[in-house]
């Protein structure tokens, strides 16, 4: 048995519908079994993937996002974002992107950020007009920018992986994340002249918009705290993971007063759960990867790669066409775990840096993760909004087109990822 089958035998076990860690895991036991290596090095690699300090911060982020969902910080960012850009032609969709912008630098995650404000914006926009499809699709769209902004749990686990500083590939995050912001308000701004999207009718007095402003405060110190962190070099990634979650129990429980004893424990449980789902895959896909680093697939295919061409932003675009078709098919988690360690030796041999090289994946498999039949972002949004998945589809369709440009844009220009950490960090 040799790495091309053992690949298609885990991408028939994916499209017979086997969940993910299942497939990687059977189709590492199948390889074992073929070439009589003992089944102990199941034993032996699969807690040692998991003994890593980086990884430390996948789940306190997950119980940081939790804890903010329930202790009232989404509803003050949401509503303060409300205040800066409501009153424009189609301002609760603008609202939308720059919320999940500010929420971004505080969770980490896409699936965090529908959770957390998904319910929010949806309601919102759909009391005042929009077609809730509508507002599903600029929700599942404006989440990418969640795990391109920093702290980012996909670009943790990337730079576990491949073994580069997990600080600076967070902070080259930065500019990507506001450039895709920018292109999605351009395009928000278009449709809103084309379906006539509503103003905001919310109309706040002058006094309960500083009251409100004064009081969203805490919450929007948050993710000034964690960034500035970051970019000062005094909290590591997992560091600031711990600091989320105290800063949250701060303000959940002493300064807003609604996170109670019982929500505590419940979202100590969901993290529970969540961090067992993802961990799970890690330690699967550990050991799928080492067989693949055995059986020599990243050298045959840094060969195959090199032998199109030599041209960095070549190979990057020919990775970006893989990527996105792999996004489609597998989980974000498992993608950078097995993905990764194939391309990272061809990108490597031509030059290309190892933290545009992170940019450019997750931002990848961001984008995969709001395609069929594997979009997790399509069944969270659909699940907080009511509408089938095929309406948010055809809905989401605008909103391939700014965030494949930025993408294009990134790709093309790797000083836009690399230039602010190198600043900071020379």
């Amino acid at each position: 048995m040799n790495g091309l089958t053992i690949t298609l035998l885990f991408l028939g076990f994916t499209v017979l519908g086997m969940p993910i860690a299942y497939g990687l895991g059977l189709s590492s036991v199948v390889y074992l079994l073929f070439t009589d290596i003992p089944l102990t090095v199941l034993a032996h690699r699969l807690p040692n993937a998991l003994n890593s300090f980086p990884l430390v911060a996948v789940p306190v982020f997950i119980f940081a996002g939790s804890l903010m969902n329930t202790s009232g910080i989404t509803d003050r960012l949401f509503n303060t974002a409300r205040l800066m850009v409501g009153r424009k032609k189609g301002g609760l969709a603008h609202v939308n992107i720059l919320a999940s912008l500010i929420f971004s630098g505080i969770s980490g995650a896409a699936l965090a950020d529908i959770g957390g404000l998904g319910k929010i914006e949806i309601k919102a926009m759909r009391d005042q007009g929009y077609d809730t499809a509508d507002a599903a699709a600029i929700t599942a769209a404006s989440a990418t920018i969640g795990p391109i902004f920093p702290p980012s749990i996909p670009l943790i686990i990337f730079a576990t992986v491949a073994e580069v500083s997990g600080i600076k590939l967070l902070i080259a995050g930065v500019v990507p994340a506001l450039i895709i912001t920018a292109l999605l308000m351009v395009v928000v701004t278009i449709l809103s002249h084309v379906k006539n999207y509503p103003k905001d009718d919310l109309v706040t007095p002058r006094r309960e918009a500083l009251k409100q402003t004064l009081n969203a405060l805490p919450a929007l110190f948050a993710p000034v705290i964690l960034a500035g962190g970051l970019l000062s070099g005094w909290f590591s990634p997992t560091e600031v993971a711990s600091v989320t979650v105290a800063y949250s129990l701060i303000l959940g429980i002493f300064i807003y007063r609604e996170l109670t004893f019982r929500d505590f424990i419940e979202m100590a449980l969901e993290t529970i759960r969540s961090t067992a789902q993802i961990l799970i895959v890690v330690a699967c896909a550990s050991v799928f990867a080492w067989i693949l680093t055995v059986e020599q697939v990243p050298a045959s295919l840094a060969k195959v790669l090199l032998g199109i061409s030599d041209n960095p932003i070549v190979l990057l675009l020919l990775i970006n066409v893989l990527l996105l078709f792999i996004g489609m098919i597998m989980d974000t988690i498992a993608a950078i775990l097995v993905v990764t360690p194939i391309i990272y030796p061809a990108l490597m041999a031509v030059g290309v840096d190892p933290i545009h090289m992170g940019i450019v994946v997750v931002f990848n498999l961001m984008i995969g993760l709001l395609t069929p039949p594997v979009g997790m972002s399509l069944y969270m949004v659909s699940v907080v909004s009511g509408q089938p998945i095929e309406r948010i589809i055809r809905k989401m369709i605008p909103y391939f087109f700014p965030l494949l440009a930025a993408l294009l844009i990134v790709t093309l220009f790797p000083a836009i990822s690399t230039a602010l950490p190198n600043k900071i960090f020379p």
